[in-house]
């Protein structure tokens, strides 16, 4: 790829991307802060692709997909976990399947999973979708499980226990919830739900580089997925996140993800009357959660309004975020597990932000 500075100058030059003569300094400044990230050993490898008005504005790697080799980031190319980024993928299948008539958000989780052990109290698809229905989150090594489970078989973990609330009348964030989603996609499509999702978001959006990580497949294209302590980066534990692929587990790069938020803002999804439901928050008692159906919802510090998800998984950490008033599309994805760097993630997309 071109330096950065270069590449920008370019860009600007002939395309006119901001419609005005604005510095560059921002973004040379984000570029700046993400070059740190590398130099100071805090994220292994990084890809970012920011999308405005549909045109690639600013697009980088940095650091190495695999730091023995050397072998450096390619945000076109290179394979990251999204981890909870993940639920965007599968909330946008579902949009399609209930636009489409196959599913229905009100309709009882057992309407299409009647197997599944009954509890204190009924609940449905959308209070799953929306963390409402009181399933639990990891416990103990869950969190790192690493069992080649089927979606159907994976629901063995939790489907024993017990609701933490009465579906409703509270809010608990887990992943479990998207992998109960997916379950009764199967079941409603006769279709494993990796199909549904490839045949009806990945192909019609050209994700051609996002797909579940395979059992035993730890370096998919050439990634290495690290974790950090003390004494540096090492190899993450070995980990099977296909029975959760919905909530967390798909492979991506930085550029398909960035395909997927212009396609809300192109609104070729599904009608607007059913993507208002998945990205407006859900609220109890009166009181906004900040989560739609699938997606984040909130504002940034600075009051822009956007949708989008943070991902932290073993072995990767993920940024995705559209701010529709702005006609911002951010991507950004790292190759390792929480690097504890959210703060300066947020400085540079706030650089970015101001300078697209």
């Amino acid at each position: 790829m071109k330096p950065l500075l270069t590449y920008l100058k370019d860009l600007f030059a002939s395309r006119r991307i901001v419609g005005e003569d604005r510095p560059l300094q921002g973004l040379l400044q984000a570029d700046t802060l993400l070059r740190s990230l590398i130099s100071e050993k805090k994220v292994p490898g990084l890809a970012i692709t920011v999308l405005k008005h549909g045109q690639t504005v600013f697009q980088q790697g940095y650091g190495h997909t695999d730091l023995d080799r050397g072998s450096p980031v390619d945000p076109r190319k290179t394979i990251f976990r999204i981890a909870s980024v993940s639920k965007p993928i599968a909330a946008t299948a579902l949009a399609r399947l209930v636009a489409e008539g196959i599913i229905d958000l009100d309709a009882s989780f057992y309407t299409y999973v009647p197997y599944y052990p009954a509890k204190g109290y009924d609940f449905t698809i959308r209070q799953l979708a929306g963390h409402t229905a009181g399933i639990r989150s990891y416990r103990g090594k869950e969190y790192a499980l690493n069992e080649a489970y089927s979606i159907k078989e994976g629901i063995s973990v939790f489907k024993d226990d017990e609701l933490l609330f009465e579906p409703g009348t509270d809010y608990h964030y887990n992943s479990y919830d998207w992998a109960l989603i997916s379950l009764a996609i199967e079941e409603a499509c006769q279709q494993h739900f990796e199909a549904v999702v490839g045949h009806r978001v990945l192909q019609p959006l050209g994700m051609a580089h996002t797909f579940p990580e395979l059992s035993g497949d730890s370096t998919p294209l050439g990634t290495v997925f690290y974790s950090k302590n003390s004494r540096g980066f090492r190899k993450a534990v070995p980990v099977d996140n296909f029975y959760k692929l919905a909530g967390g587990g798909y492979l991506s790069t930085s550029e398909d993800i960035a395909k997927l938020g212009q396609a809300y803002l192109d609104r070729a999804i599904a009608d607007t009357s059913v993507i208002s439901e998945f990205l407006s928050s859900v609220t109890i008692n009166g009181e906004p959660t900040y989560y739609g159906l699938g997606w984040e919802v909130s504002m940034d510090k600075k009051g822009r309004t956007y949708y989008g998800h943070v991902g932290n998984g073993v072995g990767g950490y993920s940024n995705f975020f559209v701010y529709p008033e702005h006609g911002t599309v951010i991507s950004i994805l790292i190759n390792c597990t929480d690097p504890k760097v959210q703060e300066p993630l947020d400085e540079i997309i706030d650089l970015i932000l101001e300078a697209v």
